[in-house]
């Protein structure tokens, strides 16, 4: 009981559809047919064929043109033209039979089904919009009355049912191929989305992957290191090798927070924290990979804004990241320029912009760059729910810029 009211109305809004959106082509193609008819009848009154009855001689061109135009309102009410060409057609007939030359011109041609020029048209036309019961019986009665069963002739018969009959043939074809072609489109689109979401789901299974392995294997293998570093710390005797053992144990430290992090970026799902191995990792701090950079020639001016004590370490690694990346690049592509580094630690957000002119020197490493420095930064950013945005300034050179949210951070942990 609600299903077909449902459906009815879909098929209404369809066919209202269908009547209103029509393509530009077939628009232009019924505009130059029509009145190509409407020049075929005018030369055919130039040439004589003029009714003769009481009507005077312009009634049978003045019915038709009028009908010929009225076809340019097919595709807005083609049932009704439909019933105009029914109506003309049978004037013309019974005025032959009635009172021969009141609407069809003289000399009449024998075997002439009597039909106006434009009925093809109409027909198609219908056919192609209204694919209904009612719609084939109105094009039976056009059939009927340019065969005229009455006055049977071969020559009238055939050529009836090619005004009549073919172009609504021709018309379901239409309709049927352009249908197939629809269907096909979106099956083609349909299979397309198909293999994308395909690939994506085995791109993403493979990054679930590699952050498994990375993060049982990898992080596994790194943990014994640094166990074995502070080993070597607690039990050396040398200064020096107490020393390189504690370097040692803090880059292995350092190194299992980066892992975790790749764990997140590559998609892999962890349960749980994984256990700390010895102290905490010290906080990054960005005075000394700017000083790293100035001491390779690189002109780095730093400034911070704002205390650092209450960002959350994974924002403050994120943001040493950002920086670090930005003057690999500066080394990369724009050796000889100078670089700016402004941090802005706030209570909500931290703010990292890294700014360097053109290059002033040929930009050896150039190719070396293969642009996944910058994917996998926008990916690490957008993990603790940041932005980047990196590109060129008007002025030339590059500008790197980061907006870290402190607060999602600070939940996480």
């Amino acid at each position: 009981m609600i299903a077909r009211p449902a459906r009815g109305y879909r098929v209404l809004v369809s066919q209202r559809a269908q009547q209103q959106d029509h393509p530009t082509g077939a628009v232009i193609l019924l505009v130059a047919s029509v009145f190509l008819f409407v020049g075929l009848d005018v030369l055919y009154f130039l040439l004589g064929f003029r009714t003769t009855g009481a009507a005077g001689p312009y009634a049978g061109l003045v019915l038709r043109i009028v009908l010929d135009l009225a076809v340019l309102a097919v595709l807005r009410a083609p049932v009704l033209l439909t019933w105009l060409m029914i109506a003309g057609a049978a004037a013309l007939q019974l005025s032959e039979l009635v009172s021969p030359g009141l609407l069809v011109g003289s000399p009449a041609t024998g075997g002439d089904p009597l039909m106006l020029g434009v009925t093809p048209i109409v027909i198609n036309v219908v056919v192609q919009l209204h694919n209904r019961r009612s719609t084939w019986v109105l094009v039976g009665i056009l059939t009927v009355l340019a065969t005229r069963p009455w006055e049977l002739s071969l020559y009238t018969a055939s050529l009836g049912l090619l005004l009549t009959a073919f172009p609504a043939l021709l018309g379901r074809y239409l309709v049927a191929r352009r249908n197939l072609m629809t269907s096909l489109r979106e099956r083609a689109e349909r299979t397309d989305r198909e293999q994308h979401l395909l690939a994506e789901q085995a791109r993403a299974e493979e990054r679930a992957r590699l952050a498994a392995e990375m993060h049982d294997v990898v992080t596994h293998r790194v943990s014994l290191m640094v166990l074995q570093a502070g080993a070597i710390e607690v039990t050396a005797t040398d200064p020096e090798t107490r020393r390189a053992a504690e370097g040692l144990r803090d880059a292995g430290m350092q190194a299992l927070d980066e892992l975790r992090d790749l764990v997140g970026v590559f998609g892999g799902e962890r349960t749980g924290e994984s256990p700390s191995v010895g102290p905490p990792a010290p906080r990054v701090g960005l005075r000394e990979l700017v000083d790293s950079s100035v001491a390779a020639g690189v002109d780095v001016r730093l400034a911070c804004d704002g205390d650092d004590g209450a960002v959350p370490f994974p924002v403050l690694r994120t943001a040493h990241r950002v920086v670090q990346e930005a003057l690999t690049n500066v080394h990369k592509h724009a050796p000889g320029g100078q670089v700016r580094v402004d941090v802005r630690y706030g209570a909500e957000t931290v703010l990292v912009a890294v700014t360097n002119t053109a290059a002033t020197a040929d930009p050896a490493l150039a190719p070396t760059g293969s642009g996944s420095g910058l994917r996998g930064l926008r990916e690490r950013v957008a993990m603790i729910g940041g932005t980047l945005q990196a590109g060129p300034c008007p002025g030339g050179g590059f500008e790197v810029r980061a907006r870290l949210p402190v607060g999602a951070a600070k939940e996480a942990t």
